[in-house]
């Protein structure tokens, strides 16, 4: 079996406000302190069939363009999702099944470039605005009992696991592998950096708080009783971990590598919701700006208010 990191943005960063202030709130947290971000997901060949978690942003996605008031840059970037799928040699055809974590577009956004693949979603997921029109997804109601601490998973194939784990959205899944004696864990969102692992703590995009909290705490009594590579979307760490098959050790935490040179670009006077992709273009809304909004203005597919937005 192999499991490979598809990474197609680099060079951002995220903030502990908004890795670390979901519970006790962002204003607790000093906004000066940054971690490493980055997009991937990730693709498993298990020789019989190919497997993708999660699916990239839409291709044409604006980058965003950061300040010193940013939560969340996910940086610049490398390729789209699909050019980084095609270079590890694999063509849409070729993959048999999509494992999707949730249903944010980060995640979501080229499931439907793959029309020959089954989607398996958390059945409570199946509504999401970013999954309307797709006819090829499988509802997934987690009928195969528990997994470990789990209470509800479902076999995908030999090794490959779906574990309901609710609350960053509330049909938030997360994908385990079990290979070579390690259990390489596919978690989408539950952390937004490996430092919130460590010092457990959760970011300010959830659902549902308590279930947020319960998943967390099953994930880290997971990994204290397994050998885990902790497989990250936001964090050059989950590409870096796969690599050197890096098993997590909650007692010693990762040192921290400080975040490179940010790389600023004009404006475009569009702006990206941090929290699902969705982008605010004034062309499409009258010729708006989004400055000229009201503060009790909302994403349109997520709900979030206007301090979630980053320019692009």
């Amino acid at each position: 079996m192999k499991i490979r990191a598809l990474q197609f943005r680099e060079g951002g960063f995220s903030t502990q406000p908004f890795a670390f202030g979901g519970e006790e709130g962002p204003e607790r947290f000093d906004i000066s302190v940054k971690y490493r971000s980055c997009l991937a997901n990730y693709l498993i060949d298990t020789g019989e069939e190919v497997i993708l978690v999660d699916t990239g942003i839409p291709a044409g996605t604006p980058e965003e363009v950061p300040d010193e008031k940013t939560l969340i840059y996910t940086g610049k970037d490398i390729a789209s999702y699909m050019d980084v799928f095609a270079a590890q040699g694999y063509k849409p055809s070729d993959v048999t099944k999509i494992l999707l974590t949730h249903k944010h577009l980060d995640h979501s956004g080229e499931l439907r470039s793959f029309p020959g693949a089954k989607i398996y979603v958390n059945s409570e997921e199946c509504g999401a605005a970013e999954l309307q029109g797709i006819g090829n997804i499988v509802p997934v109601d987690f009928t195969d009992g528990p997994y470990c601490n789990f209470p509800e998973s479902q076999k995908i194939a030999e090794g490959i696991y779906l574990i309901k784990a609710k609350g960053h959205t509330k049909g938030n899944s997360i994908v385990i592998v079990e290979d070579g004696g390690l259990f390489y864990m596919i978690h989408g969102d539950i952390t937004y950096t490996d430092e919130a692992l460590y010092e457990n703590k959760l970011s300010v995009v959830y659902d549902d708080l308590p279930a947020a909290r319960e998943t967390l705490d099953r994930v880290r009594e997971f990994i204290s009783h397994h050998p885990t590579v902790y497989l990250s979307t936001h964090t050059p760490l989950g590409p870096e971990n796969l690599e050197a098959k890096k098993i997590i050790d909650l007692g010693n935490p990762s040192e921290t590598i400080p975040v490179g040179e940010v790389i600023f670009k004009t404006a475009s006077g569009k702006y990206v919701c941090s929290v699902c992709g969705y982008v605010y273009d004034p062309g499409e809304h009258d010729g708006v700006p989004f400055e000229s909004l009201p503060d009790e203005w909302k994403c349109p597919r997520c709900k979030r208010p206007k301090d979630k937005f980053n320019k692009a």
